[in-house]
């Protein structure tokens, strides 16, 4: 068995991320949203894109209100005014001032804003009964970000704030990285879809909707080729057909020393490179992992908690490197939690206990879910948030100690 981070090792190293031409496209900007940017984004614009002001206030010369006071107030003549969206019509000359709004541009002489709650207006003149300092409240062109700089960079994946950032560089199509295609099938003859009647000693299949269901949420294109019975041919076929069509295969059962596990054989016949049979994880033992020239296959275990398990550990940094991630984007991270209960494990293996993670009192805290803690029972993994980790020869941690947690 390898160990956990040897095997997560192998598995980055085998993954190579989407880069070539033909793996991008350009989609309209309404579409971007959780796509990777394929290419650096730059801006013709300056932000902001003229001198404006940042409050409502008058516009002036800092020259004719130095040093002015509630008790020696300055009094300037009001030239015009100046709404947000309009172009000022005069030059501020001395002894003037120019009343303005947020975000309206700055008239030419002007070089600073006071708040309005400074000053008192009389008809067409206004009294500064408080003088700010030099440039207050003033936003010069560029001072945010300068045409031709690079405004974002390739590899993130576009949330919110960046495609505001890109509406407001009037980029309208984004190139970005297509979506990884991902092939799902579970094995087994004791299985059966939801909507089927179950007969004596079969299973409902509920990993391929859960795997399915992780896909859509990555982002990915998931390819959900069903149930495939314990039939080499089929198997065969199956595999084959994955292999085709996909960057990454994702099965479920069939990988451990059954007398009808028969992936291993499968995948070495078709010309696959198996490089992991099982690592020490608990759940989720099981897990094979072969290299073909255009896909990598992942043989995870047909126990729904140990697939979900090992998919969370495994695959989803994997794909997030395939996308076309940056690196510190697509590594596992873990949060140290303060545990609300006691963890134990048998120490044999690094151990994935579920819970809820979430904060308390300022920090955070993971709940271990209540019920037994076993791969094939899917039930208490329901609204799970976070795997706590407890390492290779520790047994226990105490309820109030710190834990490693992995968020999912």
């Amino acid at each position: 068995m390898l160990p956990v981070d040897q095997a997560e090792s192998i598995i980055l190293d085998l993954i190579q991320p989407l880069k070539s031409p033909s793996d991008i496209e350009t989609v309209d900007l309404q579409d971007a949203i959780g796509r990777v940017l394929a290419s650096p984004a730059i801006s013709s614009l300056d932000f902001p894109h003229w001198d404006n002001s940042a409050m409502d206030g008058y516009a002036v010369r800092y020259a004719d209100i130095e040093g002015c006071t509630s008790d020696h107030p300055q009094t300037l003549e009001i030239i015009e005014e100046i709404p947000a969206g309009s172009q000022p019509q005069y030059t501020l000359q001395p002894g003037e001032a120019a009343r303005i709004f947020t975000g309206a541009c700055l008239p030419e002489g002007a070089d600073t804003i006071v708040m309005q709650e400074d000053t008192q207006r009389q008809g067409n003149q206004v009294k500064i009964f408080n003088c700010p300092q030099p440039q207050a409240f003033v936003r010069r062109q560029g001072s945010f970000y300068k045409a031709g700089d690079l405004l974002l960079t390739p590899g993130i994946l576009l949330d919110a704030p960046d495609i505001a950032v890109l509406a407001a560089s009037q980029c309208v199509k984004v190139p970005v990285f297509r979506r990884v295609k991902v092939a799902i099938f579970s094995t087994g003859d004791e299985l059966v879809t939801p909507d089927q009647l179950l007969g004596p000693g079969q299973l409902v299949d509920s990993n391929s909707y859960a795997l399915t269901a992780l896909m859509f949420k990555m982002g990915v294109k998931p390819i959900n080729l069903g149930i495939v019975t314990d039939d080499p041919q089929a198997l065969k076929q199956t595999i084959s057909q994955a292999i085709s069509e996909a960057d990454l295969v994702l099965s479920t059962g069939g990988v451990s020393v059954g007398d009808y596990d028969y992936i291993e054989q499968i995948l070495t016949e078709l010309g696959g490179k198996i490089h992991i049979q099982s690592v020490a994880i608990q759940p989720g033992k099981p897990l094979t992992v072969a290299k073909f020239p255009h896909c990598v296959y992942f043989g995870l275990p047909g126990n729904p908690v140990s697939a979900l398990v090992t998919c969370w550990r495994f695959i989803l940094p994997a794909i997030r490197k395939l996308s076309g991630l940056k690196s510190e984007d697509y590594q596992p991270v873990f949060i140290k939690a303060r545990s609300q209960s006691l963890l134990q494990s048998k120490g044999k293996r690094e151990t994935y206990l579920w819970g809820k993670l979430s904060v308390i009192n300022g920090e955070y805290s993971f709940q271990l879910a209540p019920g037994t803690h076993n791969s094939a029972n899917l039930v208490n993994l329901a609204q799970t948030t976070g795997l706590a980790v407890l390492p290779i020869n520790c047994t226990q941690i105490q309820a109030g100690d710190f834990v490693n947690v992995l968020p999912v």
